[in-house]
């Protein structure tokens, strides 16, 4: 069932939806300004546009950029100087979650926490003898 929920733009009232993440008004503001965005990089020469120039010639928030960047609605493969933060580092990237640099970190990290998890069963194994007991009262 449908949520009542406030937007996170504006702070008004409505009813959640999958699709959008704002109220009505605050998606039809938003919807104007990807439209000027979108006309501003589709002449040639700001293809290549910084994403301080697109925000500075347009208006648009750097958040309204990642967001439609991130949804896939300004591609990095036509327009290549857009992109978003990685979820740890914060470094702009164009696909994903995580940059390069982050996601080798923590495969590495998980490999050696593989290693010292196998090392460690291996010692508790060697450590497990067979306990031989001798019965003295029987002689």
């Amino acid at each position: 069932m449908a949520e009542l929920i406030n937007c996170p733009r504006c702070g008004s009232i409505y009813v959640e939806n999958k699709f959008r993440d704002v109220c009505d008004k605050c998606n039809k503001d938003e919807d104007r300004l990807f439209r000027e965005v979108y006309d501003f990089l589709r002449k040639r020469e700001n293809r290549a546009a910084s994403q301080e120039r697109v925000m500075e010639v347009t208006g648009v928030t750097e958040d309204m950029l990642y967001k439609w960047v991130k949804k896939g609605r300004l591609q990095t493969r036509l327009f290549p100087n857009l992109g978003y933060p990685c979820d740890k580092c914060g470094k702009i990237i164009s696909g994903g979650k995580l940059c390069e640099s982050c996601s080798k970190d923590i495969t590495n990290s998980l490999k050696n926490l593989e290693a010292q998890e196998d090392f460690a069963k291996k010692i508790r194994e060697s450590q497990q003898g067979t306990y031989f007991t001798t019965n003295r009262d029987n002689k």
